[in-house]
């Protein structure tokens, strides 16, 4: 089938089309190729991607809504696995307006093809941030997402409210997937990992927020594709037992569905940093520092829900993932 991927030089994007070619499906990416972080990584992606021959990719900005419209009645893709977005927790402070811009305008443009092009699924990235100010552990989908400590997680809440909206008034089958802390080879420049190898290997100290008093899911990235892929293929259905004198936030009477995907095994933030010392054969110089606007101190996600959907949970070993990552990072920059 014919499959749209939004972001598709993107870390995650890449590793999803990758997955989708090599099943046999024929893949259209779209990506704006910003400078966020360095363009060159994101065409070495792409050239692994234009191996395959079921592969097309056309630079295009999805918050560029009549280019979005023009390409979307030429290609007319089944299902959509949108992962575009202005990334970054710590980039939306400072650059709001690149968040309203991809996450907001260009969302609704997506959300407006698939409507108008009778997509048969649509699958898009929410993010473990959503959950903001919540303090309960674990992270559940059923428990109201109503207090975001950034624009970021903002954005990305207010994509599961347009999603729903048109589920229900469109009946167009929409599903969101919070990714925890995602990690592994073609990883993304600006997060912790490629962070914290290329100080180590430079013999530069490493930032550590909140004292070191911090608290992930690091969940890899084979996992992350994995579970996207699975809920590709089952769309979303309305849920026949939804009560809306107790309305589940994760569930809806329109073919709405959202669920967690993190690994479920949250790691304390110095365990991740011994695991990368250990896999480069060096010991980090750590500059330790208080927390940072827009972080929380955990995040730990319930999958229950996606395991009872699709048969998935993520169990990569945060040891064995960060070691494939240095491998990969070696080979790529030759260090």
């Amino acid at each position: 089938m014919k499959i749209l991927v939004t972001g598709c030089a993107g870390f995650i994007g890449m590793h999803t089309a990758l997955r989708l070619l090599e099943r046999g499906d024929k893949v259209v990416g779209l990506d704006n190729l910003n400078d966020y972080y360095d363009v060159s990584l994101k065409q070495a992606r792409l050239d692994r991607l234009k191996a395959f021959g079921g592969f097309r990719f056309e630079k295009l900005d999805i918050a560029d809504r009549p280019a979005l419209q023009d390409w979307w009645a030429r290609e007319q893709p089944l299902r959509v696995v949108h992962l575009a977005a202005q990334a970054g927790v710590r980039h939306s402070l400072t650059h709001p307006e690149a968040y309203v811009d991809a996450n907001l305008g260009g969302f609704g443009n997506v959300l407006e093809g698939c409507r108008r092009h009778a997509v048969e699924h649509l699958v898009y990235a929410s993010s473990s941030s959503v959950y903001g100010g919540n303090a309960r552990l674990p992270f559940t989908e059923h428990d109201g997402v109503d207090h975001p400590v950034s624009l970021y997680a903002a954005t990305k809440k207010a994509n599961e409210l347009m999603a729903h909206a048109y589920a229900h008034l469109y009946r167009l089958p929409v599903t969101g997937l919070r990714f925890f802390t995602v990690y592994g080879p073609w990883g993304r420049p600006d997060m912790a990992l490629f962070l914290f190898t290329r100080a180590i290997l430079a013999g530069d100290a490493i930032d550590i927020f909140n004292n070191g008093e911090m608290v992930r899911d690091f969940t890899y990235v084979d996992d992350i594709v994995q579970g996207v892929v699975r809920v590709l293929d089952k769309p979303a259905q309305p849920d026949a037992a939804f009560d809306p004198l107790r309305p589940d936030p994760a569930t809806s009477t329109a073919p709405y569905r959202v669920f967690n995907i993190g690994n479920h095994q949250p790691t304390p933030l110095m365990d991740y940093v011994s695991a990368l010392e250990r896999a480069l054969g060096r010991e980090a110089r750590k500059n330790y520092l208080p927390m940072q606007p827009g972080d929380v101190p955990a995040t730990f996600a319930d999958v229950r829900a996606l395991n009872d959907w699709v048969g998935f949970r993520p169990d990569t070993p945060v040891a064995e993932g960060v070691r494939r990552f240095v491998d990969w990072y070696r080979g790529y920059y030759g260090k």
